[in-house]
């Protein structure tokens, strides 16, 4: 009876082991993928914030132009 009872504790402290070791594993995948998700979540903000400026200096130097064509041509028609 005793060997039952001993081999019933042995069986369950190693099932109890497997399912901890399971988890911790588990935990450990999760927290490696959420770590990915969060550096690619910054890369890509920050390369999106580079376009953003990029943007921005190109608009400037579009409507600058478009700005002095405009004054050019104001120029031209008010000539007689």
């Amino acid at each position: 009876m005793v060997e039952i009872l001993s081999a019933i504790t042995g069986a369950s402290i190693s099932v109890a082991a497997y399912a901890f070791h399971a988890i911790a594993r588990r935990n450990a995948q999760s927290h490696d993928s959420l770590l990915r998700l969060t550096m690619a979540v910054e890369s890509l903000a920050a390369k999106m914030e580079e376009l953003h400026i990029d943007y921005k200096s190109q608009s400037r130097e579009v409507f600058g132009r478009l700005n002095q064509m405009e004054q050019r041509l104001a120029k031209l028609e008010a000539k007689p």
